[in-house]
């Protein structure tokens, strides 16, 4: 970092193109020529004022968008470091396990960066992502279990069929990638971090990652000693973390018949539980646990509202904001942001559409009229 304070310009690296590949000082790759691309860009900052309201909240309130990187994730910060990092260091064969997003990402990346790639996924993975998984060119598969138990037999591969584990912080460059989301998100506000930050929370990779950056950028004195306060959001139905950080503990449990609909926080027991519980406590935030029904309607409410297409981890957040604000965590002098951390079309939607005959009158009054 020293060396990186006298040589980097932080208005010089903010203006370059390449998406998160542009922060390369603050990455771990010695050689450019093992960076793999697909086209990464800054995801938006969208303010949604009318959300805000309608979830309790009077300040300013903004979505940072990552459903626009490449595979349709956040999991593309990750995966498109840590798969670089692979290529450099000779790895051939990775695996994973996955819920969905992350071995989409793993897939186009490996391909990309011609490696030989495996996914392992939970039963209740929502199709898509098998689908998608498969048509980037891994080598995916369903198990009867959850996804500590898909994390189970990737171990168990690891001197079967040598192939290397790069499952949620079993390796350090995935953090690193991650972290692209915390410089990202500081330099699009004018080098300052917001008051609050609401995260969907499963391995908590993304929360590891992003107060990284914020040590980094202040040790390079490109901000200051402010931090935001983090939230954690997950679903009732999968709350471990939620549950440690209630009761004080410093380790989660892990949570017994974990159920969502937000497939991406459906992690029953997390590897850096630890680290995660600790950062959210040291900057004054909360873990809270949204009911399952409240996700989806959040998720609609949004789209509805703001004509923004969200996933169900990024609807459990809306809630998380609700309950913040009733326990008086954030004000109207705040300015929020939540992650939406993928693409709402990778999930089953209701299907609300209207039916119309065309072989008979068409009562336009009766269209107008629906809702």
């Amino acid at each position: 970092l020293p060396a990186i304070k006298a040589a980097a310009d932080r208005d010089e690296v903010w203006a370059r193109d390449g998406g998160f590949w542009k922060w390369r000082e603050l990455l771990p790759l010695k050689d450019a020529a093992n960076c793999i691309q697909l086209g990464e860009i800054d995801t938006p900052l969208i303010d949604v004022p009318v959300a805000a309201k309608a979830f309790g909240f009077d300040g300013c309130l903004i979505v940072k968008d990552d459903s626009r990187l490449p595979t349709g994730s956040f999991k593309a910060r990750g995966l498109g470091v840590a798969v670089s990092m692979a290529k450099e260091l000779g790895v051939t064969r990775i695996a994973m396990p996955t819920n969905g997003n992350a071995g989409s990402a793993l897939a186009a990346y490996g391909k990309r960066g011609g490696i030989e790639c495996f996914a392992f996924c939970p039963d209740e993975t929502p199709n898509v992502n098998v689908q998608e998984i498969a048509m980037q060119g891994a080598r995916v598969w369903r198990v009867n279990g959850l996804i500590d138990d898909c994390g189970k037999i990737v171990a168990g591969g690891k001197d079967a069929v040598g192939w290397f584990d790069i499952s949620t912080l079993k390796e350090p460059y995935r953090a690193e990638g991650k972290k692209t989301l915390g410089l990202e998100l500081t330099a699009q506000m004018g080098w300052q971090v917001p008051d609050a930050i609401f995260f969907p929370t499963g391995g908590g990779t993304a929360v590891v990652g992003m107060w990284k950056a914020f040590n980094e950028l202040e040790a390079l004195g490109w901000i200051g000693s402010k931090r935001p306060k983090m939230f954690i959001a997950q679903s009732d139905g999968c709350a471990p973390l939620v549950k440690a950080f209630d009761e004080g503990e410093k380790h989660a449990a892990r949570w017994e018949g974990a159920h969502t609909t937000a497939a991406g926080i459906r992690v029953p027991q997390a590897v850096g539980d630890f680290i995660v519980l600790d950062i959210v406590r040291t900057s004054g935030g909360k873990a809270y646990a949204v009911p399952e029904e409240e996700i989806g309607e959040a998720t609609s409410a949004v789209g509805a509202k703001e004509g923004l297409l969200i996933c169900p981890e990024a609807g459990a957040c809306f809630g998380a904001l609700s309950r913040a604000v009733a326990d008086g965590l954030i004000t109207g002098d705040d300015t929020v942001m939540i992650v939406n951390s993928g693409s709402g079309l990778k999930y089953e939607m209701p299907d609300t559409a209207g039916r119309v005959d065309r072989t008979k009158p068409i009562d336009y009054d009766a269209i107008i009229a629906s809702k």
